[in-house]
C-alpha cells in the first residue's frame, strides 16, 4: 500500500472488499422487485423516453449553485468518509457529494449518467461519525448497484403525477409505474442498508442511526432491544384489517418503516452470508456477466416462500395456510375480518376479534406441522 493510499484510512481498521459485486449485499426482494418493475407494461417505453428527457444537467447545476459540495475544503470529515466508503466497496470513481440545507434528516443518490449523493443538514447534525459513516456507505451502495437511475426517474414521475392529476387515464398510467418504482425502491433500501454495514462494519452504529432517524437525537431515552421489539410487534400484531392497513400505510412511501429496516439489517448481520463476505468470500464484479438469472429468480422465490412461511403477520399466515391447502379462502377471509367462528383457526398467534373489537383469544395451527421451519 502506497503512502497516498493511506491518506483517508479511518481511525480503526476496516476490511476492504476488492472487486465486490453488488450481488453480494443485494436483498433478494430488491432483485425480484426490480425484475417485476422491468416487466411492467409500458415501463421500457417510459424509461427510454425519460432517459433522454430528464433534466439531469439541471439537477447538477441546481446542487452546484444552491448546496455545498463536499471536498477537502468543505465538510472535510464527510469527504474522508466518502472516499473511505468508495475505497472499501472498491468504487473506482468517487461520486460528487453535496450538503443541502434542510432540517429533515435525509440522503439520496440520484443521477442517470453518473450518480450524485446528497445529504441534508438535518442528517449531518443528527448523526455521530460512525452513524454517518454507515449512511455514506448506504448511498455508495446505491451508486455501486446502479440504483440512482431508477431513483431519478421516480422523483421525476412523482412530480409529473401531481401535474397531470387532472388527466384521469394519464395519471393512472403514471401512478402504476410510480407505485411499482416505490415498491422496488423500498426493497433497494434494504440492500443499501447492508452496504452501509459493510462500510461501517459496526452494527451498533447502524442501529443507532436508524433509531435516531425514527426518534431524533435522544439516544439516552431509547433502547436497541426495545426498538427491535417494536418491529416484531408491528409484524405479528392485530388481525387481517391491520394487515391491510399496513399495506395502505406503506404504499406512498419510498423507504421501509425504520423499525423494519433495523430488524432486517440485524438479522442479516447474524447470518452466514454476512460472515462469508467479511471473511473475503463474495461474488466479484468480473463474474457478473456469468451470473445465472435463473439462480437469482430461484433465490428470490425462496426468499418470499420463507417470508410467507415464517411471517407472523396475520395476512401472511393466511396466505401460507391457503398455499398449504388449509381450507376455504372465502370463508377464512370472511371469518378473519368479521370475527366469525373460523377466525381463530388461521394460524398460531393470530388474534381474532368479535363484533365490538374485543379479543377472542388465540389458537395454534390445526394438524401436524408441514416440516422444519427456518428461524
Amino acid at each position: 500500500m502506497t503512502d497516498s493510499s493511506l491518506e483517508n484510512v479511518p481511525s480503526r481498521a476496516r476490511r476492504r472488499f476488492p472487486g465486490i459485486s453488488s450481488r453480494a449485499y443485494e436483498h433478494p426482494a430488491d432483485r425480484s422487485a426490480l425484475v417485476a418493475l422491468r416487466r411492467l407494461t409500458g415501463f421500457d417505453t417510459v424509461f427510454k423516453a425519460l432517459s433522454g428527457l430528464l433534466p439531469e444537467r439541471s439537477l447538477r447545476l441546481l446542487f452546484l449553485s444552491d448546496s455545498v459540495r463536499v471536498s477537502e475544503a468543505q465538510f472535510a470529515h464527510l469527504n474522508d468518509m466518502l472516499r473511505d466508503a468508495c475505497y472499501i466497496l472498491d468504487l473506482e470513481k468517487v461520486p460528487p457529494m453535496y450538503v443541502k440545507q434542510d432540517p429533515q434528516p435525509n440522503a439520496m443518490c440520484i443521477g442517470l449518467d453518473e450518480p450524485i449523493i446528497v445529504v441534508t443538514t438535518g442528517l449531518v447534525e443528527l448523526l455521530d461519525e460512525e452513524e454517518m459513516r454507515a449512511v455514506v456507505g448506504h448511498e455508495v451502495g446505491h451508486a455501486l448497484s446502479g440504483h440512482s437511475v431508477y431513483r431519478t426517474i421516480l422523483l421525476f414521475l412523482t412530480n409529473l403525477a401531481v401535474k397531470v392529476a387532472w388527466i384521469p387515464l394519464g395519471n393512472m398510467a403514471i401512478m402504476a409505474i410510480v407505485t411499482a418504482l416505490r415498491e422496488w425502491f423500498r426493497k433497494s433500501e434494504l440492500s443499501a442498508d447492508r452496504a452501509g454495514l459493510l462500510v461501517g462494519q459496526d452494527i451498533q452504529a447502524s442501529m443507532r442511526g436508524l433509531m435516531k432517524i425514527a426518534g431524533g437525537n435522544h439516544l439516552h431515552e431509547m433502547n436497541v432491544d426495545a426498538f427491535l421489539a417494536q418491529a416484531d410487534e408491528y409484524e405479528k400484531g392485530g388481525d387481517l384489517r391491520d394487515s391491510v392497513l399496513k399495506i395502505l400505510n406503506v404504499l406512498p412511501r419510498t423507504h421501509p418503516f425504520t423499525t423494519v429496516r433495523a430488524a432486517e439489517l440485524k438479522k442479516w448481520s447474524e447470518t452466514r452470508d454476512f460472515q462469508r463476505i467479511m471473511d473475503g468470500h463474495y461474488p466479484r464484479r468480473d463474474e457478473d456477466k456469468d451470473a445465472s438469472v435463473s439462480d437469482s429468480f430461484r433465490e428470490s422465490a425462496s426468499h418470499y416462500a420463507d417470508t410467507v412461511r415464517t411471517s407472523k403477520d396475520p395476512l401472511m399466515k393466511l396466505v401460507g395456510d391457503i398455499a398449504g391447502g388449509a381450507g376455504d379462502l372465502g370463508g377464512k377471509l370472511r371469518d378473519k375480518f368479521t370475527g366469525g367462528p373460523g377466525a381463530t383457526k388461521g394460524g398460531a398467534g393470530t388474534t381474532a376479534t368479535d363484533g365490538d373489537g374485543t379479543p377472542e383469544g388465540t389458537e395454534g395451527p390445526e394438524g401436524p406441522e408441514e416440516g422444519p421451519r427456518k428461524a
